[in-house]
């Protein structure tokens, strides 16, 4: 995996471990068109979470809590 998505290594095993069986179970799923799970979906969180854990500053910010409306979400297309 990590030859493919070098930035597994900054995650733990056990999260490597749920990556690669939700990429197994998307990718199993592309045949039927009636699902909406995509490997695309799939990797982009998973190096998202990667990316995050990467900074230990943005990764402690992250795990802070928060609280309040924080507006409305623009959804870019």
């Amino acid at each position: 995996m990590a030859e493919v998505f070098p930035w597994v290594r900054h995650l733990t095993t056990n999260e490597l471990r749920r990556f690669t069986f939700e990429l197994v179970e998307a990718l199993s799923d592309a045949a039927d068109p009636d699902l909406d799970s995509t490997a695309e979906e799939v990797i982009a969180g998973w190096r998202a979470t990667a990316r995050i854990k990467a900074d230990p500053a943005e990764y402690a910010d992250a795990r802070k809590p928060t609280s309040g409306d924080f507006g409305p979400v623009e959804v870019s297309v």
